[in-house]
């Protein structure tokens, strides 16, 4: 399987909607609307958007949920 794998400290090439997609296991559409409403940093390059790995890992820590939330007991 090839894994995608992001290393904010690292340099990669943008990503495009399909990469944020798999790294997120969300639909394409879904990606294009985190990305088309800002809630993910993206470039602008010509008509297409692309993301830096670090803006998705950003994405992705400020999405986490506390362990204790929803661990009810």
């Amino acid at each position: 399987m090839n894994e995608l794998a992001i290393n904010p400290q690292e340099r990669f090439p943008l990503l495009n909607a399909a990469d944020v997609a798999k790294v997120l296991n969300i639909s394409l559409a879904m990606a294009y609307r985190l990305i088309q409403i800002g809630e993910i940093r993206a470039v602008q390059i010509g008509k297409g958007r692309r993301v830096r790995p670090q803006d998705l890992h950003q994405y992705i820590e400020s999405n986490l949920t506390a362990e204790s939330e929803g661990n009810e007991s």
